[in-house]
């Protein structure tokens, strides 16, 4: 923080393990205290407050952060051996330019609106009913890898047109990408760029099927797009990429996060049980309380007033959702659970230009989820003595794992699907 304009923003740490293990406390009183902070690990500015990350979201001077910005620590050389990564990162959707994003947006926003989602909550039931056939007998299962993690990566591979043989090969790739969004680990980078490089190298071999056997789907899309000279090969590639890992890892997190929180509100849980009706607003208290997006990044491309302060081109600033959406200036009681909340003006999808493509998509398939897990499940109950939580990127959290147990079942005992 070199300009002397900015001299007087306070400085804080991010990264104790205090903060790690529950940044709550110290986002409250960020929030209050000196709503811009500077954090030096991140050589940016965070932002705690509703109201100021709603106007950053929707301010056009701050663009989304290409996440190759996040390696410039890496050595020279180090870099070099990741610039296939580094080239894939910067055509995925949401981290190019306004005219790239919305070129991308147009093509693919059909695909991903509530009515067309909605057209799809038979196959996500079927689908959540298979996964707990193969669980139902054991009594037990780990929710993050046999459910909140192949649910939605099953729907969007059907969605862009995926072997169902390849499916578990497509996950695994798609875990090893999370280290780009991670603090920078050369090693786990590595095996990112490895897998980005394979994953492309498969996705190229059903393009050129799709060009020769168009069918109902998202990749065939591409491939028409391709020809009118919307979008190429390379693009289509890395976008596809950038599809896979982003609708199955954001659901993934929702669901596991919202079990969480209905198993530490037992009464919660008991109301969601006897008011099925209630299960939209449900899944919105889910996405404000402990949502997936944690935090998202953007860079000033003009100089732009910031909660008070003037920023120069090229700050970088993290808004921090999860303390935004528990600011009390907007939620009453704001770290309360509460399934029955509205109005409920939460930024877990983000605001304007940049609104995640995949929230219909989102919403839907945790609401179905649930609904069949409650039905199948009803005595479904925590086997862990606290959440197997992991740090992926400044604030934002995972589940690692999430035992849990209930009454064994055989496929006869589940209600009618």
């Amino acid at each position: 923080m070199s300009d002397p304009a900015l001299a007087a923003v306070p400085s804080h740490e991010l990264f104790s393990p205090e903060v790690a293990a529950d940044p709550h406390p110290l986002l409250h009183r960020l929030r209050a205290e000196s709503p811009l902070t500077w954090v030096p690990p991140l050589d940016g500015h965070l932002l705690t407050r509703h109201a100021d990350i709603v106007a950053a979201l929707k301010d056009r001077r701050l663009t989304t952060a290409n996440l190759g910005q996040g390696l410039d620590r890496l050595s020279q050389a180090e870099r070099d051996e990741l610039a296939p990564l580094l080239k894939s990162i910067r055509l995925w959707m949401g981290h190019t330019d306004d005219d790239d994003h919305v070129r991308f947006q147009q093509l693919l926003k059909r695909y991903f609106t509530p009515a067309t989602v909605d057209t799809l909550r038979p196959r996500v039931r079927q689908l959540t009913h298979e996964l707990l056939d193969a669980v139902a007998g054991r009594g037990r299962m780990d929710v993050v890898k046999d459910l909140a993690y192949p649910l939605p990566a099953n729907v969007i591979a059907e969605m862009l047109g995926m072997p169902t043989s390849e499916r578990e090969q497509l996950q695994a790739w798609s875990r090893d990408i999370t280290a780009v969004f991670a603090p920078a680990d050369f090693e786990r980078l590595v095996r990112s760029r490895d897998s980005v490089l394979e994953m492309q190298d498969y996705l190229r071999g059903l393009v050129a099927q799709r060009r020769a056997e168009p069918r109902e789907d998202l990749l065939s899309m591409f491939v028409a797009a391709e020809r009118e000279g919307v979008v190429d090969e390379d693009e289509i590639v890395a976008n596809c990429v950038l599809l896979l890992f982003a609708g199955h890892e954001t659901t993934a997190n929702l669901i596991a996060n919202g079990l969480v929180l209905l198993f530490d509100n037992p009464e919660q849980l008991a109301l969601l049980k006897s008011r099925r009706e209630l299960m939209p607003t449900a899944v919105e208290e889910m996405l404000r309380l402990d949502g997936p997006a944690g935090v998202v990044v953007r860079v000033t491309a003009e100089p732009a007033e910031v909660a008070g302060r003037q920023l120069p081109v090229g700050q970088v600033v993290y808004l921090a959702m999860l303390a935004g959406n528990r600011d009390p200036e907007v939620f009453a009681d704001p770290d309360a659970f509460d399934i029955t909340r509205k109005p409920n003006r939460h930024t877990a999808f983000g605001l304007g230009a940049f609104y995640c493509l995949g929230a219909a998509l989102a919403r839907m398939e945790t609401d179905e989820c649930f609904n069949v897990l409650l039905d199948r499940l009803p005595d479904i109950r925590p086997a862990y003595d606290a959440p197997d939580r992991v740090s992926t990127s400044p604030l934002n959290r995972r589940l690692a794992t999430l035992e849990v147990a209930f009454r064994p079942t055989t496929g006869d005992d589940h209600p009618a699907r």
